[in-house]
């Protein structure tokens, strides 16, 4: 697929005066600017975060009644259920939440829906669970917001429930003890795009500091508190980024025995950065709710012994190989079955497995780039995850399908949601219908926002030292992706991997050469051998080898000249 490259543009007298003010170059203070940095105490607190910064967790709307009622709970030696979603956001939070309140009563447990029995969200299952088992109150933590029926049908059986959650209200909300959700539109909570597990954390720090605890004494969960940030995508600015600047921290000093664990299965043993997070240790947390049981992943985030840690860590990875294959498999099959000539993407297969759907919706769209849904069946019922393309409202395509739905949630960029077997041909059109009249081609063409156009010489140590600290990366603050012009391989540029489908690039510079690669690039070699000038889009890192460490480009898109 062409790719279009949309090179930001920048205020120059706001450029001109940050490069005066901080001392820095054109470069850095442009990619400042794009941030909304514009002055030297906005660079002081990206550069520097202070936990100092986050806010009052009592702005949130309904926190004091959520922690008036924990507090009657722990008072009256009342149980309480810690429930969760079953993905890393949800399963972090619960044991995040779990972990927390065990410190002042025994009588707290958790609970994980199971995807397949259950489906996502609270279930009327877990609340016969919580009363059978004599609990009061149910925590919720990154589930709850449109669960009506659910809470309606816990009151009647006396358990209270207390919503954490960050998706996007309804016009209603459920009938809760207490809702904590900073989108509800009358919540003046300042920062809105909290994870799931952000708000649960919040919750923690409004219970310490009305009960005289050091946040100190809440620190450590600022780990599980990043992974959840890395794995949700949320954005990595405001308080996002405070929690994941001390949690990666926290990460690479003092890790929790379940994170060192999957770390070491997962051979990172350099320094962890958001990515290694959301590519290394997210998918296998994921990996034991798609398999099997997402309370297995509980189990390990909150084991405190490193060897049965370990334990757990190999059952997981079991789990994620399984993941692998089966996503490779249902991936290939789903690609066979687009319809070129439509603007959105519905496949469905009896066989295939429910938990990879969300993973084989995004790579499906890696190549037919439009709206997708993937589902798979039980009983009778079609269950699946929605991706969406950049800037379309998904969720708002999907909500015009409604009346064909059983239920569907979610947000712009990706949704869950179930329909009846019989509905999915009628489901099909309407969704078709409802992206067809709200996408346009540029939505359809894949793009890539690039930060500046530089010389290729202008790439150096001293740059990649800066952008490091630009880190904890991620969406609204990503890793600055540069342009540069009319490059030329020296020769070593090759054909790499055991199929040969990645690219490794050796451009010229005024000081010797730049290595680059190119992952599923590796068509691109027939154009750029033979010392052809070609233009180049990627981002900086570095390359550790042996002990060594080199500066490599990372591409994501080549364009040769005509």
């Amino acid at each position: 697929m062409e790719k279009r490259w949309i090179i930001q543009k920048s205020d120059q007298k706001f450029v001109q005066k940050l490069a005066k003010d901080l001392g820095v170059n054109h470069i850095v203070a442009h990619l400042l600017v794009l941030r909304g940095i514009e002055n030297f105490d906005d660079a002081k607190l990206f550069f520097r975060p202070e936990l100092k910064h986050l806010h009052d967790p009592f702005l949130m709307k309904n926190m004091q009644d959520a922690v008036d009622r924990i507090e009657k709970a722990i008072a009256n030696k009342e149980k309480v259920l810690v429930y969760g979603d079953y993905d890393v956001d949800g399963t972090t939070s619960v044991a995040m939440m779990y972990s927390f309140l065990k410190r002042f009563s025994p009588e707290i447990e958790y609970y994980i829906p199971c995807r397949y029995e259950e489906g996502y969200g609270i279930s009327l299952k877990g609340i016969d669970y919580a009363k059978k088992n004599n609990f009061s109150l149910i925590i919720t933590l990154d589930c709850g917001i449109r669960a009506f029926d659910q809470v309606d049908y816990a009151n009647e059986k006396e358990v209270d429930f207390i919503i954490c959650d960050h998706h996007n209200p309804a016009d209603k909300i459920p009938n809760a003890i207490a809702i904590l959700n900073p989108k509800q539109s009358d919540c003046n909570y300042p920062y809105k795009e909290l994870s799931g597990c952000g708000v649960g954390f919040k919750l923690i720090q409004a219970y310490s500091q009305k009960n005289n605890i050091d946040f100190s004494e809440i620190s450590e969960y600022l780990d599980l508190l990043t992974v959840s940030i890395g794995a949700d995508i949320v954005p990595m600015t405001g308080e996002n980024r405070v929690f994941s600047y001390f949690g990666l921290k926290q990460i690479n000093t003092q890790p929790r025995a379940g994170l060192k664990a999957l770390m070491d299965i997962a051979n990172k043993i350099k320094e962890l950065s958001i990515s290694d997070v959301v590519f290394g240790i997210a998918p296998r947390i994921n990996a034991a709710g798609r398999i099997e049981h997402a309370k297995k992943a509980v189990e390990i985030l909150v084991e405190q012994d490193l060897d049965r840690a370990k334990k757990l860590a190999s059952f997981i990875e079991e789990n994620n190989v399984t993941r692998r294959n089966l996503d490779q498999n249902i991936t290939k099959e789903a690609l066979e079955m687009i319809d070129e000539n439509k603007k959105s993407t519905v496949v469905f297969s009896k066989n295939w497995h429910k938990g990879v759907v969300g993973i084989v919706a995004s790579r499906v769209i890696e190549s037919h780039y439009k709206p997708t849904i993937v589902l798979a069946e039980k009983d009778g019922i079609l269950t699946g995850s929605a991706r969406s393309v950049h800037d379309f409202d998904l969720y708002e395509a999907i909500s015009k399908c409604a009346y064909l739905c059983e239920k569907f949630g979610g947000h712009k960029y990706a949704a869950g949601l179930s329909i009846k077997k019989e509905n999915l041909s009628e489901f099909i059109i309407a969704f078709e219908k409802a992206v067809s009249e709200s996408i346009t081609e540029d939505q359809l063409s894949p793009k890539i926002d690039v930060d500046m156009e530089i010389d290729i010489d202008a790439v150096d140590d001293k740059l990649f030292r800066i952008i490091k600290q630009f880190s904890p990366f991620g969406p609204q603050n990503l890793s600055p992706i540069f342009v540069s012009r009319s490059v030329v391989d020296n020769g070593y540029g090759k054909r790499i991997g055991a199929d040969k489908s990645h690219l490794r690039i050796n451009t010229k510079t005024a000081s010797g050469s730049l290595a680059g690669i190119g992952f599923s690039m590796g068509d691109a070699f027939e154009k750029i051998k033979d010392y052809n000038e070609f233009d180049i889009c990627y981002s900086i890192n570095e390359n550790e080898w042996n002990g060594r460490k080199n500066l490599q480009l990372m591409l994501n898109d080549l364009k040769v000249n005509s």
